[in-house]
Order: structure tokens, then sequence, then C-alpha cells
């Protein structure tokens, strides 16, 4: 049997599994354990051994459950809760002002947690009912919930980013600055589009009334203190490693202590709350790290067998692309897996073939590797929020209030994908959007 026939037969068996409904990483590392005995016998079961062990001798592997644990007890312990009060109160009188309100309470849960999950909690189960309260049209601020929360995976500290640097051996620190402009971008592109269209259609979006809002201004000043502790535990992380003073892995140490002093302080810390919270945090971290051990040994197996050189071939001397033809490809196909994939299936998938075949191209600058992390990070936020499968549609219709309906739900992403889209076309087309910053950090 060819290379190229074993390589199939690899992909061909490990859809079949998945779409039997196994889990992720069982499917993968099954078909790559399966492979190894079939072609190199008792002996080939040292390629997953090693790379288990190139797993858990890579530091940086430690911040994941310090983010993930970061974000659940800031989740838990009700601080964001806090933030969309403040939020409430002082962009209340803005036209579409608790919609614009609730993007940049995405954007601060982002750099806190890491994850679309936690966002898209808090949005669902707070900012909805609030909005619709107060009149908002339930497309519109349902779009808001899942745009705003996607942004977890794009802004730092970004879990996803964490698990393409392990499959990818990139700088996490670099991915993450990476990530910081295109989300910024991609938040005031939604900003911008909620203003204008409460603009045009004010009855989208009332005004919050007098009444509502008729509270001392030295209330409304004490309502500040509520941004205080997210954006301090912020900035003591990321500004710290920035500096220099900190590690990658002292950081996200930095941001799990701030979490539970911050908790503490709130008077919210409780046993019952640290035991949920580390049963979350356990439960999430162990999945990730079962999902990257199989990856690793798909990888070794598909690098293994040249399957890689195979696809450069096909790519770049049969079919004769340019590079930046194969990059299209590449994210015309995250695009159509994410319809059907989650993100981290996508990335176990895709990583053997598309990242060495990156590598390989010449695209005309440097870091190609970060680059196409962040736009493979993009492409998940379109990924979340697509049907049919959408992690993030399938949260909102079970965590959203009762009036608003699954047609609701899918009516109101497209004009958030297509800003996604976008902000992926700009990018692609000028990669110092990405590559600016870290490249900026790195020389100093």
């Amino acid at each position: 049997m060819s290379y190229e026939m074993i390589a199939i037969l690899m992909f061909a068996s490990m859809m079949v599994l998945l779409l039997t409904g196994q889990r992720v990483f069982a499917a993968i590392g099954f078909v790559a354990s399966g492979m190894v005995l079939m072609l190199y016998g008792t002996g080939g079961v040292e390629i997953p051994f090693s790379q288990a062990f190139k797993l858990f001798n890579w530091f940086p592997m430690l911040t994941l459950p310090l983010f993930i644990y970061m974000g659940y007890i800031l989740s838990e312990s009700g601080i964001a809760e806090d933030l969309y009060r403040m939020l409430h109160v002082w962009f209340g009188r803005v036209r579409g002002g608790l919609a614009i309100g609730t993007i940049l309470l995405m954007v601060i849960i982002s750099a806190m947690n890491g994850l679309s999950v936690a966002g898209m909690a808090i949005g669902a189960t707070i900012a909805l009912p609030e909005m619709l309260r107060r009149g908002y049209d339930k497309v519109l601020i349902t779009g808001v919930v899942q745009g705003g929360s996607s942004l977890g995976i794009l802004v730092p500290p970004s879990v996803v980013m964490v698990l393409y640097g392990m499959i990818a051996r990139q700088p996490v620190s670099q991915l993450w600055l990476a990530g910081v402009i295109p989300g910024l971008l991609m938040a005031t592109m939604f900003v911008i589009y909620i203003w204008v269209r409460c603009r045009v259609n004010p009855d989208l979006a009332p005004v919050v009334s007098d009444e509502e809002l008729a509270m001392p201004m030295r209330e409304k000043l004490a309502l500040l203190r509520a941004g205080i502790i997210p954006f301090a535990i912020f900035f003591a992380m990321t500004g710290l490693f920035v500096m220099g003073v900190t590690s990658l892995v002292e950081s996200s140490a930095v941001g799990a202590t701030s979490a539970t002093l911050a908790a503490a302080w709130k008077r919210r810390l409780s046993f019952k709350m640290i035991h949920e919270t580390a049963r979350k945090t356990l439960a999430i971290s162990c999945m990730f790290l079962w999902l990257i051990l199989a990856a690793l040994a798909f990888g070794a197996v598909f690098d293994g067998i040249g399957a890689v050189r195979a696809i450069e071939t096909l790519f770049i001397t049969r079919w004769e692309l340019t590079p930046w033809q194969v990059i299209i490809m590449m994210q015309l196909s995250f695009i159509v897996m994410g319809m059907f994939l989650d993100d981290t299936a996508m990335l176990v998938i895709v990583a053997p073939l598309y990242v060495p075949l990156v590598k390989l191209l010449d695209l005309g600058f440097d870091n190609q590797l970060i680059w196409f992390g962040v736009l493979y990070t993009m492409t998940c936020q379109i990924a979340y929020i697509t049907p049919p499968f959408g992690y993030n549609l399938f949260l909102m219709r079970a965590m959203a209030p009762k009036e608003i309906g699954l047609l609701d739900i899918y009516r109101s992403i497209w004009p958030f994908v297509i800003m996604m889209a976008t902000t992926i076309a700009l990018v692609m087309f000028f990669p110092q959007i990405a590559l600016w910053l870290p490249e900026t950090v790195r020389g100093r």
C-alpha cells in the first residue's frame, strides 16, 4: 500500500469514528496507535509513548489549568456580574448603549478567561434578560452575545492559542500578542455595527429611562470600582509578562492567585465555590490534555509516513498553486470543517498537514506560523457560531430566555460572521496587523 493510501485510510478511519459519536481524543488516538502497530509492529508503540513525554516536558503546559481556573473563579464569584451593572449605568443613555457595553464586557471577560464558554454563560444569563426587559430587539442582542463571546479565543490569554502553540511548537506569548490587534479590530467592528444599526432603526434599542438611571453621581462613581478588579488582574498578569518581570507560567499563576484573592476580598470565596471551580478546571484541563496527546501521536505517525511531503507535492507541484492560493484553500477548508467540528477537533485534524506546509511556503514575510495561528483562531470564531455544529449556538439555545427561539439565534449570527470574515481577509492581505505587536515587543 502506498503512503498516500495510508494517509487517506488514516483520515477516513478517523472521520468514520468521529461520525459514530466517539470522543475526539479517543478517535484520533485510536487511529494513531492502530496505524503504528500495523506499520511498525509492537516496537511502534514507542512513538505515541514518546509523544506523551514530549507533552509532559513542555513547561508552558502549566498555563492551561491556571488560566481555566482563573476564568471560572471570576465567573463563579460574580465579579463579571458586577461589571455588567457598571456598564449598564454608564452606557444606558447611549443609543444601543447596553449592547455596546455588552461587547466591551465580553472583551474584558475574554481578557480574564481565554474561553468563549464563560463569556457566553454570563452574556446569556445576565445581559440577555436585562436587555430584553428594556425592549431591545431579541435578534440583535442574541447576535451581540454570540459574536462578543467568541472573542474569548482571540484576545489573550487565549486557551485555543495555547493549544495551537503546543502542537505547532510556537511561543504562546508571541501568539497572544499577535491576537491583540485583530481581536480589538473585530470588537471595534462590532461596536460600530451596533451603533450605526441602532441609529438607523432606533426601535431596535430604546434608551434607558431617566427613572432607571436616576442616581447621584457619587453612586455612579462608586460603581466604577466594579471595573477595577478585572482591569487590575489583567494588567498584573499581562503587564508583568510584557515588561519581562514574569515568565508565561508565572503570569498565569499571578492571574489565578489574583482572581482568588479578589473573590476573597469580595467575601465570596467559599469551600463550595472552590470545589466547583476545581472540578470544572480539572474536567476541561484533562480533556485538552488528551486532545493534545492524541494530536501529537497522530502527527508523528502522519509525518513519519511522508504524508506532509505528499500534500506539498500535490498542492505545489501537481496543481501548481501559488503560496497564497494554498493559504486560501486552507482557510476555506477551515470554514467547511468548522460547520461540523469544534475548534480543538479541527486543530488536531489539520495541524499535522497544514503547519509543516505553512512553514515551507514563501509568503514574503517572517513568523508565518504565528500569523497562521491567528488566522486559524479567527476561523474558529466563525465555527463557533455557524450551523449545524456551532458550539455557541447550542449554548445559546440552552441558556437563552424562552422568548428567544432557534430561528432567532440563526438569524442573529450572519452580520457578525460577515464582520469576522472581513477581519480574516484584512489579516491575510495585511499580515502586519497581527505581526506588528509581537515583532515590536520581541525587538525590545
